[in-house]
């Protein structure tokens, strides 16, 4: 659990895998092994996926790369998430979108990731979203069981809220290792509704899925023009840019970025490595949301 919490800690990024088949030139399992040794080359070993991804297709695939290339398998770290149940998969006769976070479901969930991804551990298991019919006691117990089979290292959330998450934790005797929630420079609610300070004070790691807003952060002029402006002084891209003003919060949230393409990929790790002013952050969050601070 520590060493996960350091790695978490320390990553620059996480590779989320949600868009896998948009990429069919990385779906074949070798081009899948060349890339996944490419990105642990750049010290990202952080590979973010959920059941719901293409349908588990993105597991699956991932799964069939380690399969080709085993010794990759002791140096990624793997996330996976359940709860979000598709109106295809919902077993009933109202094929209705639902949560489901049962103790039999989430345990059913573990079994069908570790066999897809051909793994016998996941380093962290996430509940996706907040369940209103959640059975709190049964679910921790499926959790704290999973982690006594050795199946799941580490637990964690995903689009918690702080009462939330502090209600599972509650009842848990294991501590939550992270919360993926939506953070970028137009998803920036968090930082002023007080979730980024409570899972700062809950000692929480935050990991911002959608760090670069869908890639719509130039779909707002004002924002457009600013990280423009402000990359051709500094000479960081306008991606590398968005990924140090998420650095520059206090807790440093972990980016979980959508894109595969290594040219995005490169452009966020090198605004990993730029130190962005307080005035600048200030600057970028004023266009984003229109007005300044109060």
């Amino acid at each position: 659990m520590d060493r996960i919490r350091a790695e978490l800690q320390e990553a620059p990024l996480a590779l989320g895998m949600m868009r896998l088949l948009d990429y069919p030139e990385l779906c074949p399992a070798p081009a899948l092994a060349a890339w996944i040794e490419a990105r642990l080359d750049q010290g990202l070993k952080v590979f973010d996926h959920a059941n719901i991804y293409g349908g588990g297709e993105c597991e699956r695939l991932f799964g069939l790369a380690l399969q080709a290339a085993p010794a990759l398998k002791d140096h990624v770290r793997l996330i996976s998430k359940c709860d979000i149940v598709p109106p295809a998969e919902d077993g009933s006769s109202d094929f209705v979108k639902h949560y489901n976070t049962e103790a039999a479901y989430v345990m059913a969930c573990v079994d069908d990731s570790l066999r897809r991804l051909q793994v016998d551990s996941i380093d962290c298991f996430l509940l996706h979203r907040p369940d209103p019919l959640m059975p709190v006691e049964n679910t921790a117990r499926a959790l704290e069981d999973l982690l006594m089979a050795g199946k799941i290292k580490s637990i964690g959330v995903s689009n918690f809220l702080p009462e939330h998450w502090r209600l599972l934790a509650d009842h848990l005797n294991a501590p939550l290792l992270c919360n993926q929630i939506e953070l970028s420079l137009l998803a920036n609610q968090p930082l002023f509704d007080g979730t980024m300070d409570a899972l700062r004070r809950d000692q929480v790691q935050a990991m911002a899925w959608s760090p670069l807003g869908g890639g719509g952060l130039s779909r707002v002029p004002a924002l457009g023009d600013a990280l423009a402006a402000m990359s051709a002084q500094t000479g960081v891209s306008e991606t590398g840019l968005a990924l140090s003003w998420l650095k520059r919060i206090p807790g440093r949230p972990l980016p979980v970025l959508g894109s595969l393409r290594e040219s995005r990929i490169n452009d966020a790790l090198a605004g990993g490595g730029h130190e962005m002013p307080r005035t600048d952050w200030y600057a970028l969050l004023e266009a984003a949301r229109g007005h300044c601070v109060a």
